[in-house]
């Protein structure tokens, strides 16, 4: 049983709900020696696995990154393409900001 629907694990739809609800806000930051990071805020850490977004989006992109304090950090300046792997992972266009 899932303790937030309380409908069984197989039934359960929290984490599409979850994903219909967020904010996502894609920006790149400039750090130290003029290198470019992709930064991915919004996400709730409670109903997404961070760990996992963030394994497949470094393999997707072939980049490295972390997570800190509940925000993805991508090494490089992905923001033209990373609407569309987040639309394709099951995240909603609308909530998606570029």
């Amino acid at each position: 049983m899932c303790t937030v629907c309380g409908l069984p694990k197989e039934l359960c739809i929290c984490e599409e709900v979850a994903k219909e609800q967020q904010r996502i806000i894609v920006k790149v930051d400039t750090r130290k020696y003029k290198k470019e990071v992709t930064v991915i805020e919004g996400l709730n850490p409670t109903e997404i696995n961070l760990q996992e977004l963030t394994s497949y989006l470094k393999s997707k992109f072939a980049c490295g990154g972390t997570i800190k304090d509940n925000v993805i950090e991508l090494q490089g300046n992905h923001r033209n393409r990373m609407k569309a792997v987040l639309i394709q992972k099951g995240f909603s266009p609308e909530q998606i900001k570029v």
